[in-house]
């Protein structure tokens, strides 16, 4: 009897595996990760966003998505609380997400208010030309002739914009680029960007602007070299 009680008692106290099947363990096995929840790319290292430029962009979007007809209403009520701070960092972020339609929006908000350098046109313009977004390049090209923005060859959104605006396919674009360049006093007479000028002579090249890009080769031969 006690022999009884005391192997009953060893065979509680032996721990029997439980087997795990294969697909199991592979399912346990690998990492689970969530993906997001739209196309949109992680934000920039280091770039945040205030609350009042994010509830801005929210209510942006969602009257775009609504109800269109009361965007201006929209953008009037919600854009003229914003400092010039928000209102640029609400432009960067729908530029990220590709929102143009939007964007543009934002960007003659800050134009009117604030005004906009080269850098900020480039930054439009790139995405616009990412885009496809051709007839809103002319436009902005265009708000950019008219306008009082000081063009400065040193200013690293120059190249920038060229850049996007060739990228883009726009000839006139370009044409009017150069064109403003020239009024503003560009030329062999001063310290001319090499890289500057070999983009903009490939590009005029490129849409059939023979005469204009070989202007450029005689004047800055030395920088263009065999373009």
């Amino acid at each position: 009897m006690a022999s009884s009680i005391h192997s009953t008692f060893l065979k509680s106290q032996i721990s029997i595996p439980i087997p795990v099947s294969a697909a199991a363990a592979v399912a346990v096995s690998l990492p689970v990760r969530c993906g997001p929840r739209d196309n949109r790319g992680p934000l920039v290292k280091g770039r945040t966003l205030s609350i009042e430029a994010i509830q801005a962009i929210q209510s942006l979007k969602r009257a775009e998505r609504s109800d269109p007809t009361k965007l201006q209403q929209v953008l009037s009520t919600t854009l003229s609380r914003l400092l010039k701070a928000d209102l640029v960092a609400s432009l960067k972020e729908l530029l990220r997400q590709d929102r143009c339609a939007l964007a543009l929006e934002v960007f003659a908000v800050i134009r009117s208010e604030y005004g906009a350098d080269l850098g900020m046109y480039a930054e439009v313009a790139a995405a616009l030309s990412r885009n496809g977004a051709a007839e809103e390049i002319d436009r902005l090209v265009c708000d950019l002739d008219g306008g009082d923005v000081l063009i400065q060859w040193d200013d690293k959104g120059l190249i920038k914009l060229i850049k996007a605006v060739i990228s883009g396919d726009r000839r006139e674009s370009t044409v009017r680029i150069y064109r403003m360049m020239r009024r503003n006093g560009w030329g062999s007479t001063i310290k001319a960007d090499d890289y500057l000028v070999r983009v903009l002579s490939k590009g005029l090249r490129r849409f059939g602007e023979m005469e204009l890009a070989d202007e450029i080769n005689r004047e800055f031969q030395d920088l263009v070299g065999n373009v």
